[in-house]
C-alpha cells in the first residue's frame, strides 16, 4: 500500500471566504467519497515541535506483534462503537503477502534431519548466506551462496531443494519436511521506547477535546486489555501531556513567587494567605467562563489562568494594605476592615473594569488565530469579574478570622488601648 503527504497552503485570511476548519471539513467530505483512497486532513499547530499527524496518536506496546494486533482490533472496535473518533487507523497493516514455512519436527527427527540444517538450507537457497572470503589482487571478497531468481520464484521450487540426512546421508526433498502457508504481514514493524508497538491514530469529532479523548482511551484500555499492555503517545497527544505538566508547574511556581513576594512586603505569612484566597475565586471564574462558552481547557486557557494569579491578588493587596495602615493609626480592628473595604471600593472597581474592558477586544477578535485570543479573553474576563465581586466580601471576612493577632506594634498597641477604654467605660 502506497502513502503520501500533501501540504496545502491556505491563502491569506483577507483573500478567502473559508476558514481552515471549514476547509478540513470539505476535504473530509471529498476524501470519504473517493474510492480506493483512505485519507485524512490535519492542521499543523503553531506551537507544534514534532511532525504533523492526526491529533490522537496512542501507542500500544507489548511482547509480540500478534498480541498487539489482537489488542488493536479490540481498541478499534470500541472506538467505532463510541462514534466520536473519525478516520481511525493504525500503522500496523497486514498488507504485505508472505509465505510461512512450518517444519514438521517429528518427521525431520525420524529421518535424521536437524532443524539447523533445514534453516540453513532455506536461508541459502531463498535468501543468501556468506560462507567465506577470498583474496584477489590484495582485495578481500565475500563468497555468497544464493539460488538463481528462477529457482526461488514459487512455492513449487521447494520440491527441488534437498537436505542431507545426518543419519543415513541420503538426500531428502525439503517439501516432505515442511508445510507452506500463505498469509500477510505488515510492511513495517515499528518500535517505541524499545518495545514492539502499534500506533493508533484518529481525528476527533466536533465537541470532543483531545484531553477527553485521551482519558477515554486510557480508561477503555485498562478495562479491555490485560495489565501487560503499555501505553504511550505521539505527536499532539504527547505535546498535550508535556504542556500540561509544564503549565501546572508554571502555575504552582507563580503561586509560590507571588506568596513569597507578598510575605516579604507584609513581613507576615498570614496577610499573603488572606490575599491569595482571591486566586481560587478567579480560577473558578475563568473555568466557569470556559464552560458557559463551550470552550476547552487548552494551552491558551491555562496561560490565562496563570495570568489571573497576578491580576486577582491586586484587589486583596489594596484592601489588606489599607486595613493595616488604619490599624497603625489606632483605629479598631473591625472598624479598620470595614473602612478599608469601603474606601478601597473605587480603586478596586477601577482596576477591575480596566482589565475587563481590555479583555473585550480579545473576545470579539476575528481573523486568523482568533480562537486562541478569544479563549484567553474569556478566561480573563470571567475570572476577573467573579473575583472582583467576591473579593469585597471574602477578603474582609478572612482578614477578620486570621489576621487579628498580626500587624505592626503600633497597631497592636492601638488595639490594646481601644480595648482598655472599652473596659473602663463598662466599669
Amino acid at each position: 500500500m502506497n502513502s503520501a503527504v500533501a501540504l496545502v497552503i491556505m491563502p491569506p485570511w483577507s483573500e478567502r471566504q473559508m476558514s481552515t476548519r471549514e476547509a478540513m471539513d470539505y476535504f473530509n467530505w471529498g476524501l470519504s467519497d473517493a474510492p480506493g483512497i483512505r485519507g485524512f486532513p490535519f492542521m499543523r499547530s503553531g506551537l507544534q515541535r514534532r511532525g504533523g499527524g492526526q491529533p490522537l496518536q496512542l501507542v500500544l506496546g507489548g511482547s509480540t506483534y500478534q498480541e498487539l494486533a489482537e489488542w488493536r482490533d479490540k481498541v478499534l472496535a470500541r472506538m467505532a462503537e463510541d462514534g466520536r473518533f473519525v478516520r481511525v487507523q493504525s500503522d500496523y497493516k497486514e498488507t504485505k503477502p508472505q509465505l510461512v514455512v512450518e517444519v514438521d519436527k517429528a518427521r525431520a527427527a525420524d529421518l535424521g534431519v536437524s532443524i539447523e540444517t533445514i534453516g540453513r538450507t532455506l536461508q541459502t537457497m531463498m535468501s543468501e548466506r556468506r560462507v567465506t572470503t577470498y583474496i584477489d589482487g590484495g582485495e578481500e571478497y565475500d563468497v555468497i551462496l544464493q539460488a538463481r531468481d528462477d529457482q526461488r520464484a514459487s512455492v513449487s521450487d521447494l520440491t527441488n531443494i534437498y537436505v542431507k540426512s545426518d543419519r543415513s546421508g541420503e538426500l531428502i526433498p525439503l517439501s516432505t519436511l515442511t508445510r507452506v502457508e500463505s498469509g500477510a504481514d505488515a510492511g513495517e514493524l515499528n518500535r517505541y521506547n524499545r518495545l514492539r508497538a502499534i500506533t493508533i491514530s484518529a481525528n476527533l469529532a466536533p465537541g470532543l477535546s483531545l484531553g477527553e479523548a485521551m482519558t477515554w482511551m486510557e480508561n477503555m484500555i485498562r478495562a479491555e486489555l490485560p495489565e501487560t499492555a503499555q501505553i504511550g503517545y505521539k505527536g499532539k497527544s504527547q505535546e498535550l501531556l508535556e504542556s500540561e505538566g509544564g503549565l501546572m508547574f508554571a502555575f504552582a511556581l507563580a503561586l509560590l513567587v507571588v506568596f513569597l513576594v507578598l510575605a516579604a512586603q507584609f513581613e507576615s505569612f498570614i496577610h499573603p494567605l488572606v490575599i491569595m484566597l482571591t486566586v481560587p475565586l478567579a480560577t473558578f471564574g475563568g473555568l466557569l467562563g470556559l464552560y458557559l462558552t463551550g470552550d476547552t481547557l487548552n494551552i491558551y486557557s491555562k496561560i490565562g489562568l496563570i495570568i489571573l494569579v497576578g491580576i486577582s491578588t491586586k484587589n486583596g493587596i489594596l484592601i489588606v494594605e489599607f486595613a493595616n495602615q488604619l490599624r497603625v493609626q489606632g483605629i479598631a480592628f473591625k472598624e479598620a476592615i470595614v473602612h478599608a473595604a469601603d474606601i478601597r471600593l473605587r480603586p478596586v472597581m477601577m482596576t477591575a473594569l480596566s482589565t475587563i474592558m481590555g479583555s473585550i477586544p480579545l473576545i470579539l477578535a476575528t481573523g486568523a488565530g482568533s480562537e486562541s485570543r478569544i479563549t484567553l479573553g474569556v478566561v480573563v474576563f470571567s475570572g476577573v469579574s467573579l473575583a472582583t465581586v467576591l473579593t469585597l466580601f471574602v477578603v474582609p471576612v478572612f482578614y477578620n478570622l486570621l489576621a487579628r493577632g498580626t500587624g505592626s506594634p503600633g497597631a497592636v498597641t492601638a488595639e490594646l488601648n481601644a480595648l482598655q477604654e472599652s473596659v473602663t467605660s463598662v466599669r
